[in-house]
């Protein structure tokens, strides 16, 4: 009779208890070049899909240089500069990383990286966002 019990309680309990917490889709923003086009390109879209969805940006290759504190800001047509573009992202809680071994093969180290841009880790391409991941490359 206990076993009956504690099986409809623990049925009971389970049946209260949220499915599951409203997951988004993530977004990774790929980002491997320096052409002001591409990065800002990037940036607006991860801007713009912040406002609703999980998003995150690995930056690797040639997109390293767009991240370093001496490197130009990049003002492109009609797009956000990109500094402002990096200030909302940070502000929105998007993380920015940058791949550690291209910013040392571009003579770079995490010291000169942007202030709030980090150093990807590799739990750091899954544990942005609940549900799917959808990659866009730039």
């Amino acid at each position: 009779m206990k076993i009956l019990q504690a099986i409809f309680l623990s049925c009971v309990i389970f049946l209260l208890i949220p499915k599951e917490i409203e997951a988004k889709d993530g977004f990774l923003v790929h980002l491997s070049s320096k052409d002001p086009h591409r990065v800002s390109m990037a940036l607006s879209f991860a801007v713009k899909m912040s406002t609703q969805n999980d998003v995150f940006v690995f930056v690797d290759i040639d997109g390293v240089y767009p991240m370093l504190k001496d490197y130009e800001n990049i003002e492109y047509k009609n797009f956000e500069p990109v500094r402002t573009m990096i200030d909302k992202l940070l502000k929105a809680g998007v993380e920015i990383a940058v791949c550690p071994m291209c910013l040392e093969a571009a003579g770079y180290t995490k010291y000169q990286l942007l202030d709030g841009l980090k150093i990807v880790e590799k739990e750091d391409f899954f544990d942005f966002t609940n549900d799917r991941i959808v990659t866009l490359d730039y």
